[in-house]
């Protein structure tokens, strides 16, 4: 059984600008990575979400983080059926694009090929992390609007299909994927194609939040995430860092414990990952709930 705390990113904009974890003169990119991997054992990288990794940074990442330092990767924007911008792509992509006037392009406008090459250059990204045994998981976070209705499932089966062999975590966001009529074949599903349930901790009574299912579909590893419980922001918020601006209180935490414990008693690891990215919040709830759970 092994418990690794981490947060949603190292470089998130608000807490560099706090000052608040990163010692003075720690301004540099691998300095800061180097820091926080001396502090935490996981990190989950958000930039791969909005913009395609690059194998060279992955392999940085290697070179500047302990032997087993864990990196969970979330999956292109497009991959998971969000709204991306053509700016988005990798530029020598663009012009393969479809011509249109619509701001944004999902995965079903874009043509075959370019698809193809999107995925290719996705694992090439991986490869360096996965063959260092720093890759944890990777993440989809799809959408509220992704729901388990046929296409949608079709789509989200396809994901499935085109992550293997790499170790992939589902989260969602509609809240029907885990209703009562829902949830055993979400489960199921998952557990037939060895997808990684991830456990959401976030406001109570919202839209968009998914139910909280304490409940693993891997033998390999269970995941939690923690996005905050600011019921005021999570629907209207015009930043990230607004959304997500919520410190949980110790008691709070000491509410998540035994339920962490329980869970990791199911699976060879789990990863407690804080998203309340808002200054040094994420990293002091680490520290604290990493405290508590030893």
């Amino acid at each position: 059984m092994s418990i690794l705390v981490g947060t949603a990113s190292w470089t998130d904009k608000t807490l560099i600008e706090s000052g608040a974890f990163y010692p003075k003169g720690c301004t540099s990119a691998e300095a800061r990575l180097r820091f926080y991997a001396s502090v935490f054992p996981l990190v989950e990288v958000d930039s791969s979400y909005y913009a395609m990794p690059s194998p060279s940074n992955s392999v940085l990442w290697v070179e500047r983080t302990p032997p087993n330092f864990v990196f969970d990767m979330k999956a292109f924007r497009l991959f998971t059926g969000h709204q991306t911008e053509p700016k988005f792509f990798p530029k020598d992509l663009m012009a393969e694009l479809p011509k249109t006037d619509k701001k944004n392009l999902y995965y079903k406008d874009v043509p075959d090929p370019v698809i193809d090459e999107l995925w290719a250059r996705f694992f090439e990204a991986l490869r360096p992390l996965h063959e260092a045994g720093k890759l944890g998981s990777v993440l989809f976070q799809f959408p509220h609007w992704v729901t388990p209705a046929p296409k949608s499932m079709a789509h989200v089966e396809h994901c499935a299909e085109r992550m293997h062999p790499f170790l992939t975590a589902f989260e969602f966001r509609h809240e029907s994927w885990l209703n009562d009529k829902h949830r055993d074949s979400t489960l199921a599903m998952e557990r037939e194609r060895g997808i990684v349930h991830v456990i959401v901790d976030a406001p109570e009574g919202v839209k968009n939040r998914a139910h909280s299912v304490w409940e693993t579909t891997s033998s390999e590893l269970a995941i939690v995430r923690l996005h905050g419980r600011n019921i005021a922001t999570w629907g209207g918020a015009s930043s990230a860092a607004e959304r997500f601006n919520y410190e949980y209180s110790d008691e709070e935490l000491r509410e998540l414990v035994d339920p962490i414990k329980a869970i990791s008693s199911r699976a060879a690891r789990t990863h407690v990952v804080f998203n309340n990215c808002y200054r040094d919040v994420a990293q002091r709830n680490a520290l604290s709930i990493r405290a508590m759970l030893s």
